[in-house]
């Protein structure tokens, strides 16, 4: 199932590293390695389009996985 999310892209400096969407209402995504390189900018918002992998287990679990389909920057610090 495809959702949609508005947030920003946070840098958590969990094991090797992991890269997280916190949307609006507080919820945190980590976002599944292998995302375009232009959404993983800290502190940038974005709206982004993807699934929710229940079948990916991650080192970082800081929320639900998810594998992004597509974006759009907002704003970037």
């Amino acid at each position: 199932m495809s959702i949609k999310l508005t947030g920003t892209i946070e840098r958590r400096d969990i094991g090797t590293g992991a890269w997280a969407l916190v949307t609006e209402e507080g919820v945190t995504y980590e976002i599944l390695r292998g995302a375009d390189k232009d959404l993983l900018k800290a502190g940038q918002k974005a709206k982004v389009k993807g699934q929710v992998r229940e079948d990916i287990m991650t080192t970082a679990m800081i929320g639900p996985v998810l594998e992004v389909k597509s974006f759009e920057v907002i704003s970037s610090d």
